[in-house]
């Protein structure tokens, strides 16, 4: 005949602790009354998410073009629940770890011998909608009371060097100029200029104005926007 089962009071300061241990102990094993303690496979640590899992969730997003609602139904289907928003806070951070290595990468880029530059339009849902457009309005307007800048952009940088490559982007309210200007801010002054790959609608504009780091630059604009700012001019 099976014992009754034994009911024992906890104090609410004491049930967080327990609960915490409740993944790492089997308890009630079989006949209600046994606990028999577990223990973790070596090498499995106190946190949530493996180190490498935020990685390949960045490696899939930002390298292959997967969209975090996509590995959140193939994790589904796998039996692994795993929200788009776990994924961002997940690959977040993971990035603060990150931050020295694409400081670096900067440092480096700035010192190539050709310097590709574009951006384009992107979407950013905090600085975006109606309080954000006129965040950015005011900011601007405080600076400089010609600017009313609102878009957003992602900007990528290639540089070369010595037969290697290296990729950055910027998204943010800053247009691709401006981008490869703080990249170019960083490059050590007994270098020779680089060579700066980029299209010429703005050109006009770039030269009459541009920084101090633009103007150690060799440019090569594309022969089709060349064509086109001829057309307007």
């Amino acid at each position: 005949m099976r014992a009754k089962p034994t009911i024992i009071e906890l104090p609410m300061d004491k049930l967080d602790d327990i609960l915490r241990r409740v993944d790492t102990r089997e308890l009630n094993a079989g006949d209600c009354e046994t606990i028999r303690e577990l223990f973790m496979p070596q090498g499995v640590g106190a946190e949530k998410y493996d180190a490498t899992a935020g990685s390949m969730i960045a490696l899939l997003k930002y390298g292959t073009g997967m969209p975090f609602n996509r590995m959140r139904g193939l994790q589904g289907n796998l039996g692994v629940p795993l929200p788009a928003s776990t994924q961002w806070d997940i690959v977040h951070a993971q990035a603060q770890n990150l931050r020295p290595v694409f400081a670096e990468l900067v440092r480096q880029a700035s010192e190539g011998d050709v310097l590709h530059n574009d951006d384009t339009t992107v979407k950013i849902l905090e600085l975006m909608g109606k309080r954000a457009r006129q965040n950015a309005l005011a900011e601007d307007l405080q600076g400089d009371k010609k600017k009313q800048r609102t878009g957003l952009f992602t900007s990528g940088v290639v540089s070369t060097r010595e037969g290697r490559r290296i990729a950055l982007f910027f998204s943010g309210r800053q247009h691709a100029g401006e981008n490869l200007t703080d990249v170019l801010a960083q490059r050590a002054v007994d270098l020779a200029p680089p060579i700066q790959m980029c299209d010429a609608l703005c050109v006009p504009d770039v030269v009459t104005s541009r920084p101090m780091a633009w103007r150690r630059l060799v440019d090569n604009v594309c022969i089709n926007r060349g064509r086109l700012v001829g057309h307007r001019g």
